[in-house]
């Protein structure tokens, strides 16, 4: 899956690339400065497009003794600033969409009607390979691919209403619809690589249903300093103290296949007595089921 990953992106590079070259040639061609210029911004995107596949691909090597946990961040940090360059992108699109509005600018139709046809054939191939949800970083690619296809799409359609209407304003205001989608897609993404920096708890993982689960482990007593986090979105790690009886057995094994159900693979358990003092500071409230068996258990 993460080689399947690493090649979606670049493929998405590789089309967005030799598309932005094609661009600047049409452009020059049809003596459309705006058309080349927004090959200038292509090549950006391509340029962008191919630091998230170098980090994608970095983010495939195994752990070391610098990186224990692997480097699969990296392959957030290439999401990171793929939103980023969407969000600054989709600011200026708006701020250039509402100068148009105010100036409006005559449209070269035949030779932008060719290159919209192209570039919506070329943008949909990219937004095709990279719309599994497999990584932050190919749905930021994604959605980078999306921005580009929907903006062809509003020159398609703008200069072909433009032809007969001489509505001049439509290209704008399509423009600014579509920047508008964009950048809230990419902020939605950019709290998601906030909370995995922050390392929040993963969307979709109760705290107080995994320890009640668990809790009903037999030869569980207590439960606490639990931490849960995710590397990359998709990989969820957690470490707990689970307080056992004695004389239970498999105890952490158990635990571990309940942990499974939350989508937490990766887990890291330590096993106290149920007389034993817990050093950490901080551990979570202790269960009410501690109480039931009247054991007494400080942090």
């Amino acid at each position: 899956m993460k080689q399947k990953t690493e090649k979606n992106i670049l493929i998405a590079f590789l089309l967005n690339l030799f598309f932005s070259i094609f661009e600047f040639i049409g452009g020059t061609f049809t003596g459309s400065v705006a058309i080349a210029s927004d090959a200038i911004h292509d090549m950006g995107d391509a340029l962008s497009i191919g630091i998230s596949y170098f980090l994608e691909k970095l983010s495939k090597k195994k752990p070391d003794s610098q990186y224990t946990y692997g480097y699969v961040r990296y392959s957030v940090m290439g999401s990171f600033i793929t939103t980023m360059i969407l969000v600054v992108g989709s600011c200026l699109v708006i701020v250039n969409a509402i100068l148009k509005i105010v100036n409006p600018v005559e449209i070269h139709y035949d030779g932008v009607l060719i290159l919209a046809v192209i570039g919506v054939i070329v943008n949909f191939m990219a937004v095709y390979f990279t719309r599994e949800d497999t990584s932050l970083n190919q749905k930021a690619v994604n959605l980078h691919m999306l921005e580009d296809v929907l903006g062809w799409i509003v020159v398609l359609v703008g200069a072909l209403v433009m032809k007969f209407t001489h509505f001049y304003s439509l290209d704008p205001l399509l423009s600014i619809g579509v920047a508008l989608f964009i950048l809230w897609e990419a902020l939605e993404n950019f709290k998601k690589i906030v909370d995995l920096f922050l390392e929040k708890t993963p969307s979709g993982i109760s705290v107080e249903a995994l320890k009640k689960r668990i809790l009903d482990v037999h030869g569980v007593l207590n439960v606490h300093h639990i931490h849960i986090w995710s590397m990359d979105g998709y990989h969820n790690y957690a470490t707990m103290h689970v307080v056992r009886d004695e004389k239970a057995t498999n105890v952490k094994e158990k635990v571990k296949e309940e942990l499974k159900s939350f989508g937490i693979s990766h887990t890291t358990i330590e096993l106290e007595g149920s007389k034993e003092k817990c050093s950490e500071e901080n551990c979570m409230v202790e269960s009410p089921k501690i109480e039931k068996h009247h054991h007494k258990k400080g942090c």
